[in-house]
């Protein structure tokens, strides 16, 4: 078992391809979780399940980085809340107004919302060659949000499901722009102590999830789903994704989360038989162009 696991940690490209599916996946079983267990619950279920497998491991790292951890305490929050609690919670609230086609393909467009947020607090530059990348990917953002309909787009009658996207989509920006300011500490006992806040900052959305009456607790389907949920996008996938970054680099690592919308496309259509329309495929273009185009940094005068 270790050689098998050595051999894959040494595989940064189906590290990183196993990252990208996994994420994907979460798209897949968000659809499949609707009436099987309330969101703001599996939200809570997930980052505790996360904390239980990794805590007991990572403790004693955790109280090691504890003197960089502290002074920078309030960003380390506003991220685990923002990327980890609010995003999730959207995320899966989204699931039960769309598809996973829709958050697949909208989910792929963070990239680009990083790339403004960065603009907007770090004045980080940007260039017209970069603005070209943004404005193809907003537009395809809006195709798959209005279905391809001009009657939509001119009435400006879009999903809900697909507008709680953009917005979580806009959340998990800001916390990867406040990944700049994290203090420099072990990768795996920072994102277990996150996993620690997202838990404890989901306790007040499930007590107005059952406060409203709406807590589904789950059925035998529903612990299957939050399983998968804990253990391959939250934990495997960071663990590999991190891997992947030591590897080969965050620049050349981050090109895989392109794959993340083509494969929750595919995965909606196999797993959940969601019909794939010609909007869904032109969306998928401008989405993934758009973020080739804004990846590239020619010699130009930044805005």
């Amino acid at each position: 078992m270790r050689n098998i696991a050595t051999i894959l940690f040494a595989q940064p490209l189906l590290l990183l391809s196993m990252t990208a599916l996994f994420w994907a996946g979460n798209a897949v079983a968000s659809r499949l979780a609707v009436g099987e267990v309330s969101p703001f619950l599996l939200v809570f279920l997930r980052w505790s399940i996360v904390c239980l497998l990794l805590l007991p491991f990572l403790t004693g790292r955790i109280r090691r980085a504890w003197p960089l951890l502290r002074p920078k305490l309030k960003v380390i929050v506003f991220m685990a809340v923002f990327g980890f609690t609010g995003f999730n919670a959207l995320f899966y609230v989204a699931a039960y107004t769309t598809t996973a086609l829709n958050i697949g393909i909208i989910q792929g467009a963070i990239p680009i919302f990083v790339l403004l947020s960065a603009f907007a607090f770090h004045r980080t530059g940007v260039t017209a060659v970069q603005m070209a990348g943004v404005a193809l990917t907003v537009l395809g953002v809006i195709l798959v949000a209005s279905q391809g309909s001009l009657g939509r787009l001119a009435a400006l009658t879009f999903n809900l499901g697909d507008i709680i996207m953009v917005v979580a989509c806009l959340l998990y920006a800001l916390y990867a722009v406040g990944l700049k300011s994290r203090p420099a500490v072990d990768g795996l006992a920072f994102f277990a102590f996150m996993a620690f806040i997202a838990a404890l900052a989901s306790v007040p959305l499930l007590l107005l999830e059952a406060a409203q009456g709406g807590v589904v607790v789950p059925s035998a389907e529903g612990w299957l789903i939050t399983a998968y949920i804990a253990l391959f996008p939250s934990c495997l996938a960071q663990i590999f994704f991190m891997r992947g970054v030591d590897l080969i680099g965050p620049g050349r690592a981050g090109v895989f989360v392109n794959l993340v919308p083509v494969f929750a496309a595919l995965l909606a259509v196999l797993i959940l038989s969601e019909p794939f329309r010609w909007y869904h495929a032109g969306a998928l273009v401008l989405v993934l162009g758009g973020i080739v185009i804004a990846q590239r940094r020619p010699k130009a005068a930044s805005l």
